[in-house]
């Protein structure tokens, strides 16, 4: 690997899409496409300005790119769905600083995938360890005291544990299909109760006089993605300071022109799909689907369990979809034929005395969580498979 050169990139401008992508096909996640990473970034929603500094790693040979990692210097720890804060706390308690601090996802979305991205035909493991000895260096000679790479493909545990990092277990949701051929078959895995309930909650909105319609690819306008946004900017604006409002609404017209095709919405309305009174942006894949964000301008029970939930399950039954991720936060997404299951994030920190602490603590904590999903998961009033995930020693 002598002949590889290392190169931090502040901007995905930096990288060729063609290559980019021929790196994170493997993975079928849309929010590590270029085009996505690429939007987030020229829309001005993730940006040095707005806490997420551009740091990515890749590694050339030549003008090859061989490898690359999304990593961002944070300036905070919004937009990460996995708190942190009480490792912000201990910093300061031993006259640390804690931000900036590098980071590894897909900004602002908490999907289940991330790892380093390797050319088809080169060595994975001896190149994963390399970016995880550039990383620790980079963060040593910076004086950064965390890195954090959250929301890890399972898969990928084991080259990453290799290199030393701590993991941590938090939640997540997750619906599975197990070759359902009706959105009846799915209601049958539930119980008498809690089937009459979503068969009520359904009733409903229909009866409000609303109609929910999935619109996908080049059936969704520039105008629709707009009217999304305000959607999304309006009922973040209902939360006040914990509205979690991050992509601007150049992102949505950055996304009609080059993300159609990982897109759905669900357009709930009352005549005109494209007059909708309520919606949900959604994003899938070959065999995946992910809830982003919602909206209405009527305030109407039971319309976002239809808009967010059933609607996009009746949609991912229809398509074959395998899973469907609605999202982070929600007790209520549970009693709905969603899975608690564990969110692995892995951990570097290089203060010894903050390292000591934390991994001394980080069993008994992961643990409890799995204590924690297999209770949440007990309770649900449909069948379930037993989650599979172990705590680590």
């Amino acid at each position: 690997m002598a002949e590889l050169q290392a190169r931090w990139h502040r901007s995905m401008a930096e990288f060729p899409q063609g290559p980019w992508q021929e790196l994170v096909a493997a993975s079928g996640l849309p929010f590590y496409s270029w085009n996505w990473l690429h939007g987030l970034e020229t829309s001005g929603s993730i940006t040095a300005r707005e806490g997420w500094q551009p740091m990515h790693l890749g590694l050339w040979r030549g003008e090859q790119l061989v490898a690359a990692a999304p990593l961002y210097l944070k300036g905070h720890s919004y937009g990460e769905f996995v708190f942190d804060h009480a490792f912000a706390q201990l910093a300061g308690q031993l006259g640390q600083r804690y931000y900036p601090k590098l980071l590894g996802m897909s900004p602002v979305s908490p999907v289940q995938g991330y790892r380093f991205h390797v050319a088809p035909g080169e060595e994975e493991a001896p190149l994963t360890a390399l970016m995880f000895r550039l990383i620790e260096d980079f963060c040593r000679q910076n004086g950064i005291l965390s890195c954090n790479l959250l929301s890890v493909d399972p898969a990928w545990l084991p080259l990453a544990e290799a290199a030393g990092w701590a993991r941590w277990l938090n939640q997540r949701s997750e619906w599975t299909n197990p070759g359902f051929a009706s959105f009846d078959d799915y209601l049958a895995g539930f119980n008498a109760n809690q089937r009459r309930n979503i068969k009520r909650e359904r009733r409903a909105v229909a009866e409000a006089g609303l109609t929910l319609t999935p619109l996908v690819g080049e059936a969704i306008s520039e105008a629709m993605l707009l009217r999304m946004h305000r959607f999304y900017a309006d009922h973040c604006s209902r939360w006040g300071a914990w509205g979690s409002k991050y992509l601007r609404e150049d992102f949505f017209l950055y996304a009609h022109g080059h993300l159609l095709e990982q897109l759905v919405l669900f357009s709930a309305h009352r005549g005109d799909p494209t007059e909708p009174v309520a919606m949900s942006l959604c994003v899938h894949s070959e065999d995946a689907l992910w809830g982003r964000y919602w909206g209405s301008d009527v305030d109407l029970e039971n319309l976002h369990f239809e808009t967010c939930y059933y609607a996009p399950i009746a949609w991912a039954i229809e398509r074959g979809l395998r899973r469907f991720d609605p999202g982070a936060g929600g007790s209520h997404k549970r009693r709905r034929g969603f899975l608690a299951e564990p969110q692995i994030s892995l951990h570097l920190w290089t203060e010894p005395a903050f390292d000591t602490i934390v991994r001394r603590w980080l069993p008994e904590a992961n643990a409890r969580q799995l204590e924690e999903i297999e209770a949440v998961n007990a309770e649900l009033p449909f069948s379930r498979p037993p989650v599979g995930l172990e705590a680590p020693a």
